[in-house]
């Protein structure tokens, strides 16, 4: 009688846990906190996103920037000048200004007027005054500038995120399934939705349940999830997180590690424009893994 109770919690178990495709060694137990340890440094770094400090969508023509009130883009007191110039955008295109009395410098050298941002470059100059920095992005046809405190509170209160426990068998891995040609719409934070490559879909079982995930294209060697689950809005941020995985190998299997999911970066910043998990992205069962919400700001 004891031997068969103990043999049904081992069937609910399984039946009630992804599959373990993964060893539960010390090494990787290791691998992921040596991760979440470079999220960290990474949040914290000069492209993280605790010491972003503004967004500022311009209008076209003159946008005059600077921490005087009278500024249509008000930068923090005390960091810049009162009147440090304006922004002129037209024809898709934004110069940057600067006023006399201003300092402002690119790689180390003043700056009076500068094309900071133009539909034909890669990347956009990086401005700095003291501790300030920005520089201009696009989101559909909004032009802003975003800017960065890199002596912001933000980073000396930043402790870290919290996480779930790691446990391997939230490792499992996918079957790829190609598709040619395919996009898909992707509505960011600000309502604006745009059309998107999609090279394929991630199919895999969690909880005995079979379940797809839409990818987005990263880069050669990567593919970007946007995802929601049954954890949003209760132990995990509201609006899905997102996790990178490598591409297909040569059997066509993709591994998932939603042991490395992560927020996203409006769950640390009210001045990001994040992507939200498409609707066939959002998952019916909780994924009680990865990245916890960031509720300390």
């Amino acid at each position: 009688m004891k031997s068969s109770r103990w043999f049904l919690i081992f069937a609910l178990f399984m039946t009630c846990s992804p599959k373990n495709n993964a060893p539960a060694d010390p090494a990787y137990f290791q691998e992921i906190e040596q991760w979440h340890s470079q999220r960290v440094t990474a949040l914290k770094g000069p492209s993280g996103w605790l010491n972003i400090a503004g967004l500022f969508w311009l209008k076209p023509g003159i946008n005059t920037f600077g921490s005087g009130e009278d500024n249509d883009l008000v930068y923090p007191a005390g960091f810049a000048a009162e009147h440090a110039g304006y922004f002129l955008l037209e024809s898709g295109k934004v110069k940057q200004v600067v006023s006399g009395d201003a300092v402002v410098t690119r790689a180390g050298l003043p700056v009076e007027e500068l094309i900071v941002f133009h539909p034909d470059s890669v990347n956009q100059p990086l401005l700095e005054s003291g501790s300030l920095q920005w520089f201009v992005i696009k989101r559909d046809a909004r032009y802003g500038v975003r800017l960065r405190d890199l002596q912001s509170p933000a980073l000396e209160s930043f402790t870290g995120v919290d996480h779930f426990a790691i446990d391997p068998i939230w490792k499992v891995v996918a079957q790829w399934e190609t598709t040619v040609g395919r996009t898909i719409p992707i509505t960011n934070v600000l309502g604006q939705t745009t059309e998107q490559p999609s090279p394929g879909t991630l199919v895999f079982t969690v909880n005995g349940k079979e379940l797809h995930l839409d990818a987005l294209d990263e880069g050669e060697n990567e593919l970007f999830l946007i995802f929601g689950d049954a954890t949003n809005a209760k132990e995990t941020y509201g609006a899905g997180r997102y996790l990178y995985v490598s591409k297909p190998d040569a059997s066509n299997l993709v591994i998932v590690d939603f042991n490395k999911a992560q927020n996203p970066p409006c769950a640390f910043t009210d001045f990001a424009t994040c992507p939200l998990p498409p609707i066939q992205n959002v998952l019916i069962v909780e994924i009680k893994a990865g990245e916890k919400n960031y509720t300390h700001r």
